[in-house]
C-alpha cells in the first residue's frame, strides 16, 4: 500500500508540473528552466539533510549505480524530451512517451528477470490505449522529422532504463537515489545553460531571473522542491517497493492530472473522448496493480526462496 500510494502521490505532482513548464518556457529557454529547476533541487536537498529530515549515507559506498540512474534520469531524458518536443508535434511526442509502461514492462522482464502477469500486461496496454487517446484527440498531426523521432525514443527508453536501475540499486535508499540525480542534473544543466547564456551575452539575466521574476520563482519552487525532490524520492520509494512494472503503469495517471489540471486552471476543453480515454487508464491502473489474494510480492520472493534452500539442505 505504502509503495502504491508513493507511486500515485509521484504522479500527481508531475501531471501537475506540465502545467507550470508550459507557463515557464514561454519566456526562457529549456536550459535556463532545468538549470535553476535542478539547481534549486540540490540546495532544497542539501537543506533537508542538514535538518536532519532524512539522511544521506554516501561515504564508502560505490556510487556507480546512482550515477548510472542520473544520466538516464534527468540527463539523457531530459535532453531527449526537451529537443524532441521541439522538432515534432504535441501529438507525436504523447504518443512516443505513452509507450514508457510497455518498453518498461518488456525490460523489467529482461533485466530484471521480473515478468510480469498477463493481468498486468493487458492492464498495461489498456492503460496506454487510453493515453493515446487523450492525446490524439487533441488532433493527429506530423512534422515527420526523424531526429525529431529518434530523440522522443530515446527520452522513451531513457526514462524506462531509469525506473529499471531505480529498481536494480536497492542498496541505496530513494533519498540518495534523488540526490545524485538532483546534483547531475544541477551540474550538466547549468554548466549547457551558462554557455547558452555566456554565448548571447545574457549571464547577468540568467543569474539574476528567479529574483527579479515572481511567477518565474513561483514555478521554479514547485518543479524544483514539489517534483525534482518529492516527486522523484516518493518514485523512487515506489519502485523500492512494487517494482518496475507495477510503477510504470503509474505513468499514466500524470496524462490524466495533466488533462484535469488544464481543465480547471488553464480553462481547455474536455470532451467525451478525453473521458473515456481517462476511464480506460485507471482501469490499467487498477488492474496492473490488482493482486490475487494467494500472489507473494516481489520483495518476499527472495526470502521465500532462501528458506526453501535452507529447508532442502536440511
Amino acid at each position: 500500500m505504502l509503495g502504491m500510494v508513493s507511486a500515485t502521490a509521484s504522479s500527481l505532482l508531475f501531471g501537475l508540473s506540465f502545467m507550470f513548464v508550459k507557463q515557464s518556457v514561454n519566456n526562457v529557454s529549456a536550459f535556463t528552466l532545468l538549470s535553476w529547476r535542478f539547481l534549486f533541487a540540490f540546495f532544497a536537498m542539501c537543506l533537508c539533510a542538514l535538518l536532519g529530515l532524512f539522511k544521506l549515507n554516501l561515504r564508502g559506498k560505490d556510487l556507480k549505480p546512482l550515477l548510472l540512474i542520473a544520466i538516464f534520469q534527468p540527463l539523457i531524458y531530459y535532453l531527449g524530451e526537451t529537443w524532441g518536443i521541439a522538432l515534432t508535434t504535441s501529438s507525436e511526442s504523447g504518443t512516443v512517451m505513452a509507450c514508457v509502461p510497455i518498453v518498461t514492462l518488456i525490460l523489467s522482464g529482461s533485466i530484471l528477470k521480473e515478468p510480469p502477469t498477463k493481468l498486468q500486461t493487458i492492464s498495461i496496454i489498456v492503460s496506454v490505449l487510453g493515453v493515446l487517446i487523450i492525446v490524439l484527440v487533441k488532433g493527429l498531426s506530423a512534422s515527420l522529422n526523424p531526429l525529431g523521432y529518434l530523440l522522443l525514443v530515446v527520452a522513451m527508453f531513457s526514462d524506462s532504463l531509469f525506473v529499471i536501475f531505480s529498481r536494480k540499486a536497492a542498496a541505496y535508499t530513494s533519498t540518495e537515489k534523488t540526490f545524485i540525480m538532483s546534483a547531475m542534473g544541477a551540474l550538466v544543466f547549468t554548466l549547457c545553460a551558462l554557455v547558452e547564456h555566456g554565448t548571447a551575452g545574457t549571464l547577468r539575466e540568467f543569474v539574476l531571473l528567479p529574483f527579479v521574476n515572481r511567477d518565474f520563482l513561483f514555478s521554479l519552487l514547485y518543479l524544483s522542491v514539489g517534483c525534482s525532490v518529492v516527486a522523484f524520492v516518493l518514485c523512487n520509494y515506489g519502485i523500492s517497493i512494487i517494482g518496475a512494472t507495477r510503477s510504470a503503469s503509474f505513468a499514466a495517471l500524470t496524462t490524466i492530472v495533466s488533462v484535469v489540471a488544464g481543465v480547471l486552471f488553464l480553462h481547455e476543453s474536455f470532451s467525451i473522448w478525453q473521458g473515456a480515454g481517462t476511464v480506460l487508464v485507471l482501469a490499467g491502473v487498477y488492474g496492473a496493480n490488482r493482486m490475487p489474494k494467494n500472489a507473494v510480492p516481489l520483495e518476499n520472493m527472495e526470502t521465500l526462496e532462501a528458506m526453501r534452500t535452507e529447508e532442502g539442505a536440511q
